[in-house]
């Protein structure tokens, strides 16, 4: 990919899109797109011992020291955690945000995942994407002047997910890591509420990717294959 533009990665929860799609972001940054990453949800039930306002608190710093180690802008959505729905009002909402960021490829949850909030925000994306460049359709931001490609990132520990294609994250794995460093309250949150460690999740994901496409470490992705989406430009880094 020669052309420098603006990359987008729409994740339901503070610290998924590190999870899924983080190597790939680093890539992009390191090769001069400007990086958007959106959360849909403040990520307020992700915590057992605060309340819900300090976990939101909290969660955001962490979202945004993570998309400071590659140098990406990070933002978030209106919603609490278990309540993003599929309507217009949403929709309507979704449209904005891609056109704020004008993004010529976005990222996003696989339709078969396996949490509500995940497949609910992937229906909105494939949604909204479609008609962020009509000008009749009015939002606070203006229409695009090009559709995005879309592609859907892995699910968590691959189950359900069969790539077709694949991005080599070797040379930024360590990025990615400290990227999911940043979210310390879900590292701790996770492995007493799951006993899962992320950071080995992390490489060990990576390196089942990897090993499917001859690399060392690997993300891999389903592109939305949907007129007039697709070109036969290859788009990923």
């Amino acid at each position: 990919m020669n052309s420098k533009g603006n990359i987008l990665a729409i994740g339901a929860h503070p610290d998924d899109i590190e999870l899924l799609c983080g190597g790939t972001l680093a890539k992009y940054s390191k090769l001069g797109h400007k990086v958007y990453m959106y959360h849909a949800c403040y990520g307020d039930k992700g915590g057992l011992d605060k309340k819900s306002e300090e976990i939101i608190n909290e969660r955001r710093e962490e979202a945004n020291n993570s998309a400071k180690v590659i140098n990406a802008v990070s933002f978030v959505g209106d919603f609490r955690d278990g309540e993003v729905t599929i309507n217009l009002e949403n929709r309507l909402l979704l449209i904005d945000v891609i056109r704020q960021c004008d993004p010529t490829v976005i990222f996003t949850h696989s339709p078969y995942d396996y949490h509500t909030d995940h497949l609910n925000t992937s229906k909105l994306v494939f949604e909204a994407s479609y008609m962020v460049n009509l000008p009749k359709l009015k939002t606070s931001h203006k229409a695009t002047k090009i559709l995005p490609r879309l592609f859907y990132f892995d699910t968590i520990s691959g189950v359900g997910f069969n790539p077709v294609e694949y991005v080599d994250i070797t040379d930024v794995i360590d990025l990615k890591i400290k990227m999911m460093m940043q979210h310390k309250s879900q590292i701790l949150f996770i492995k007493k509420y799951h006993n899962v460690d992320l950071l080995e999740m992390i490489k060990i994901n990576g390196k089942y990717r990897g090993f499917q496409c001859n690399a060392e470490y690997a993300e891999g992705f389903v592109e939305c294959i949907a007129w007039p989406r697709k070109t036969a430009k290859r788009i990923l880094p």
